[in-house]
Formats: structure tokens, sequence, C-alpha cells
């Protein structure tokens, strides 16, 4: 059954064309209204399921000021508007619409906004009858392997505990090495999917031509080389979980293929005869703004709003430097025992050492670092952290009135002391992107990107 729908709109013309979209459509348009009063006594009366508000109206309040109120009463709303003002736009995002419809709009692009707009509300709903149900929902089991007491990490936590025990799709954005992954397994352990496969899928280092085929799999014969049927991970998470990392790097004609099996919970094997029903919990991850990507048309924004149901993100580790002792100390008991060495404790020069550094490489990069001293370190005690001398000096000896480095330029000093340390070996064992934790092809593409050239190095 079709929604009931209020227009809020002071344009007639825009209005009554917007009406005729949604009943060609079959929706219900319960009224008309051109300002925040008469759409108040609308809703009072008519209790639609969603509205459609644009921003300016006639009279003292706004479309905002509309968006507000039906926040509070839990309806759906959608923002009609052709508003470039960035500080107007951005109090309208402050309301957390459902969606946004920039005039002039066509047909399409409003009917999936509404359905957009729909789907997002009920999972609302459904993430607001978890939280009634337990006011501090407890996960199925303890989120072990992530380490911190910072708070910007336990409001992460809160989210998987809220989010875990539902089957809502989740978003995990964050920069490269804060610990994604470790966020993904726990919302899986923790969910009454725990006992089925949780299947993990990296965008970013699969060839666009094999993507179809890894996800949805392909039948004897279906293409050159398929010389036997292979089951894509939607099929191997069959009651579980799938996890696509990078998802930002899809390219967009599988986009389109995803966000079919987002909707109608059924695959189609490259060559095969019909569809495949699939049951599984939906995660994604990405370093990328989603939103730039869908503005710049790199992503679509209908697959960006089924993914945006629960966000979540995690803070980079300069952000969260209060952990480093403990993300340190767990390292080195990690280490110390896998190369058998008798390591109890790290010295305080240590430490000050590692919360004076700025992390580019967030987690992963401390942990490879408190790795190549344990392997470095003689007594009982780490003593000592092999950092860039400039990067210490730098954050240690000039805290006033210095030249802040960039990311970028963070990035290339990180990338060059792995580089030497390597000796120039960027692949295979002890190379650079094995300690980076990096595929071969994201490092070669950063490092040529980023100008590092390997006769530089050594210099």
């Amino acid at each position: 059954m079709k929604k009931k729908i209020l227009i809020v709109e002071d344009e007639f013309i825009e209005a009554n064309n917007l009406q005729m979209i949604l009943e060609r459509a079959g929706y219900n348009v319960c009224k008309l209204a051109r300002s925040v009063p008469v759409a108040l006594e609308i809703v009072d009366s008519e209790k639609p399921d969603l509205v459609l508000l644009d921003i300016c109206l006639k009279g003292n309040q706004t479309g905002i000021d509309l968006a507000k109120i039906l926040r509070e009463k839990n309806i759906a709303f959608v923002y009609l508007s052709a508003n470039s003002d960035k500080e107007i736009l951005a109090q309208a995002k402050a309301t957390q619409p459902y969606g946004f419809l920039v005039k002039p709009f066509r047909e399409k692009d409003v009917l999936v906004t509404l359905d957009i707009a729909d789907y997002l509300h009920e999972q609302k709903l459904k993430l607001q009858q978890v939280k009634e149900k337990d006011a501090a929902p407890k996960p199925l089991v303890d989120l072990k392997g992530i380490i911190g007491r910072n708070k910007g990490l336990q409001a992460v936590l809160d989210h998987v505990k809220i989010v875990a025990p539902t089957d809502t799709s989740v978003l995990i954005t964050g920069e490269s090495g804060t610990g994604k992954e470790r966020i993904v397994d726990s919302i899986h352990a923790s969910s009454h999917r725990n006992s089925k496969p949780l299947i993990k899928v990296n965008c970013a280092v699969l060839p666009a031509t094999l993507i179809e085929s890894e996800l949805f799999g392909h039948e004897r014969g279906s293409f050159t080389g398929a010389f036997e049927k292979r089951i894509g991970k939607f099929e191997q998470a069959q009651g579980g979980t799938i996890f696509l990392d990078e998802i930002g790097e899809m390219p967009l004609d599988l986009q389109v293929k995803l966000l079919r099996v987002l909707q109608e919970k059924e695959i189609e094997r490259i060559g095969g005869k019909g569809s495949i029903k699939v049951d599984v919990r939906f995660i994604a991850a990405t370093n990328r703004n989603l939103e730039k990507e869908v503005a710049e048309g790199r992503f679509r924004i209908d697959l960006f709003y089924r993914l945006n149901v629960f966000p979540i993100h995690v803070p980079p580790l300069r952000n969260r430097k209060d952990d480093i002792p403990l993300l340190a100390a767990h390292f080195v008991d990690r280490y110390a025992a896998i190369n058998r060495k008798k390591i109890t404790g790290i010295s305080e020069n240590a430490i000050d050492a590692l919360m004076a550094h700025d992390w580019p490489g967030n987690i992963r990069e401390l942990e490879h670092l408190i790795e190549r001293s344990v392997l470095l370190t003689q007594g009982d005690t780490l003593q000592s952290v092999p950092l860039s001398r400039d990067n210490y000096q730098f954050a240690v000896e000039l805290p006033v009135a210095r030249r802040v480095k960039t990311m970028e330029e963070s990035e290339i000093d990180h990338i060059v002391e792995v580089l030497r340390l390597c000796k120039g070996k960027i692949s295979g064992p002890g190379g650079a992107a094995e300690l980076l934790d990096l595929p071969y092809s994201t490092l070669s593409s950063r490092i040529k990107k980023l100008g590092i050239k390997k006769e530089s190095l050594f210099k």
C-alpha cells in the first residue's frame, strides 16, 4: 500500500506538478499546504506517513522549523529546495532529513527519493523498537579485540551494541588503519547470525572485471575461462553477514546490481537462468567521503542512502591519544609472545615519543611500529621506538609557532620511512606493502600519486 503524503510548498505550479507525479505513481496525496501553521493542522488531522517540504515558505516559519517538529513527532520528511546558501543547507541537514530533492526535479528522482525515505524510516522504527525493548542492550558476546577507554571509541561501541542484534545495514567510515574491520567482527559476533559465516570482500583489490563473479558467482561456461561453477560471496554468506570493505571503490555498473540485491534480497549468477534468494546481513566500510563521491557522480545516491541507514564513524588515533598506552602495551604483549621475548614493560621515554606522534597510519601504524620495536629490544623493557627522527623532533622540540604538516606530507614521510626500512622493496615478504598492511597495487598507486621517487630514498 502506497504511503499518505503531505506536500508543503508555497509555489502552486511546483506543488501541483509534484502532486501529479505522486498520484500517477499511486501515492495518496492527502493535502497541500503553503505555510507551517497550515501544515501542522493537516499533520494533526490527516497523520501523513511522509512530508515533502520546501525550505522557504509563506509566513515567518520555514521548512526547517517544520522539520524539527516533524522529527519530534517521528514523521519522515524530505526537503524540496533550489536554495544554494551553504548556511541554510547546513541548518537543513542538521535536522536529519530522509532526503533532498533539488528543484527542478525529474519524476524518477522523486520516486527514488521516496523509496529511500520510506526504507530509512522503516529501519529507524526497527532500531527504536530495539532500544525500547532494552534501554541498554547487551551484546551476545564481549566486544573482544577492541582496546581503549576514549570517549569517542566508547560512543562507537555503544552504537555497536545497539545495532548488532538487528539486521539493519551498517556503513562504517573512518581513515585507513583505524580498526574498522574490528568493528565489523564485533557486530557479527554480537548478532543472532554469529553461528553463520562472516564473509569479507575488499573491493579495492579486486579487478573490476572480477568483482561481479566474486560477489554473485558464475555458471560453468558463462564466459571465457569459466571452466567450473563458482559460488559467489553472497551465497557463501547465506544466513550470516557479508562485509564489503572499501565500498567506495566499486564501479558504477556494479553499484546498480548491488542496489538490486539490497532491495530484492536475491542475486543472479553470471550465466544463470534464475534468481537465488539470499538472507544476509550487509555491512560496508570506506575511508572515502561518500557524500562527496555522490556529489561528483562516482557513487549512486540511492545506494548511498541504502547503506547509510546506521552510520558508525571510527575516530582516528590522533583523536584518541589517551588510548595509546593501552594499545602499545597490548601490542608489546602480543609480539613479545610471538617472538618468545620476555618484555614486561615500556619506558616513559618510549610512551612520550608515541604520544607526540601524529599517527597518519593510525592503529595499524602503531602496531607495526611496536612489532619492529619488540624485535629490536634486547632487555625486558621496551626503551625506545624507531619513529622518524624528524617527526619526533618536529613534534617535541618545536611546540610553538611551528608549521603543521599536512596529512599528505605526513603520509609521504611515513611511506618513505617504511620504504627505507625495507631498502626500497615494495612487494613480497618483508616489503613495504606487507609492513603497511596494504595491497601492493594500492601502495604503488599512492607512491605514484604522492610523487615519491625511489632514487631519492637513499640520498
